[in-house]
């Protein structure tokens, strides 16, 4: 009777791993699925045109062209047949399951302080709630030697940190503790607005490793990362916090729009995160002290408005703005809110590299129509109507208008922007949007 009993219950243990295995905790797989939006994977995982997370989307690199992976649960050309453990050492160690590094644009110096219960839940994401698709990964096009891994174990023992949950500093806001574990850890956001080293390293992975950190980018794509420190320079520290999280929330305010890869990122990523999470993540930056401790905020000066208003355009490139940008942003520079940006004291006008301004100028740009801001507005590219000259004159003039201390652009500049290869065009984008669930029904979870 005892044996007929012991076998009685094992198959029903048998019989309830089986159901458990047949249907996955749902609650576990909506969390993976937020913190999958959090860490905005489907932004590189994703080609244009293509099936979410199937992977084939190009990254340039100094190095070459670097195609992203298959991170879908396909057995045979995605993750399939990862183990936990397979996928917690690719995640947040660098290392694939057949024992190699990972390039690291796989942000996995970010990953690597993301708690295990954060990656449980992710990996049950990934393995039960993204459809499988079967797509073979493509070879990188990186010239031998650049091409040998080797050296990338090198690499991430010198550049990585160990892998370790992220904890609070004793005695931090839990608010802003939260903000620190996203924006230093799932959000990566260090992995763009972060310089980098001679290494390609970003040359800091915290705020206690020096003001480098979210200092801004060197020019990406024909993009700069702006600063995301305190600092009235070129950072954020004319917007209060509810401008802040109105902006990644919506990808616009009261006097700025977002724009370039940020465009993105609020796309498929921070509009679907709590108010509680957007707060976090802003109430930390807000901790971040400035750069340029020195510089003295925005001070607005009317004299090229009333001269404008007046019919004088003879300050180099006033006529140009006049004819092409006057309509959306005005003679004063203020825009329309949450439309069309001011110009004004917008510390992306006043950075010392005016890549991101020249770029906008050439191709235009779109804000995307969100959930919470469903309306899309497109500004036009100008590329094919100004020549060199005229677009250098008029970032000049946007820039040393109105009270705003940028310097003037040289006419050579906007011939190599123009002809890089590498910048991104207005049309570039991940080709899907959507996860495999309904983005909508995405819940509060964190």
């Amino acid at each position: 009777m005892k044996t007929i009993l012991s076998a009685l219950a094992l198959s029903l243990l048998a019989s309830s791993a089986f159901a458990q295995d047949a249907a996955p905790d749902q609650a576990l797989i909506k969390q993976g699925e937020y913190l999958a939006r959090a860490g905005d994977c489907v932004a590189c995982h994703t080609a244009q045109g293509g099936k979410p997370f199937a992977g084939g989307l190009p990254m340039e690199t100094p190095i070459g062209t670097i195609y992203s992976t298959n991170i879908t649960p396909d057995k045979s050309t995605g993750i399939g047949n990862y183990s936990f453990e397979d996928f917690d050492k690719a995640v947040r160690h660098g290392i694939a399951k057949e024992g190699y590094t990972l390039y690291p644009a796989m942000p996995y110096p970010s990953y690597a302080r993301v708690t295990k219960e954060d990656m449980k839940a992710l990996y049950a994401y990934f393995m039960s709630g993204v459809d499988p698709v079967t797509k073979p990964n493509q070879d990188v096009d990186i010239p031998w030697p650049l091409s040998m891994r080797w050296p990338l174990a090198a690499w991430r023992m010198l550049f990585a940190p160990e892998v370790a949950d992220f904890t609070p500093a004793p005695g931090q806001d839990p608010v802003i503790a939260r903000g620190a574990y996203l924006v230093e850890g799932l959000g990566h956001c260090g992995a763009c607005h972060t310089p980098r080293g001679f290494a390609m390293q970003e040359k800091a992975l915290s705020d206690a490793d020096g003001k480098d950190f979210l200092a801004g980018s060197a020019p990406l794509e024909g993009w700069i990362a702006k600063s995301l420190r305190n600092d009235h320079k070129d950072g954020i520290a004319r917007w209060d916090e509810a401008q802040l999280v109105e902006f990644l929330k919506t990808g616009r305010s009261d006097d700025m729009a977002v724009f370039g890869g940020m465009t993105q990122v609020v796309e498929h990523s921070l509009q679907y995160l709590s108010d509680e999470d957007l707060t976090a993540i802003v109430r930390y930056l807000k901790t971040l002290s400035p750069v340029h401790p020195d510089a003295q905020p925005y001070q607005r000066n009317n004299a090229v408005s009333e001269a404008l208003v007046k019919g004088d355009e003879s300050p180099r490139g006033a006529a140009v703005y006049i004819d092409n940008c006057n309509a959306c942003h005005r003679s004063d520079g203020l825009g329309y809110d949450r439309a069309f940006p001011a110009l004004a004291g917008n510390p992306v006008v006043q950075t010392d590299d005016p890549t991101s301004l020249i770029h906008i100028v050439l191709e235009g740009g779109t804000l995307p129509g969100l959930k919470h801001a469903p309306s899309t507005i497109v500004m036009p590219p100008f590329g094919w109507r100004l020549d060199d000259q005229q677009v250098a004159d008029v970032v000049t003039f946007i820039r040393t208008s109105w009270g705003n201390k940028g310097g003037p652009v040289d006419p050579k500049a906007v011939a190599a922007l123009r002809n890089d290869k590498n910048r991104t065009t207005s049309g570039d984008d991940v080709g899907q949007t959507a996860y495999s669930n309904q983005p909508d029904q995405t819940p509060d979870l964190r």
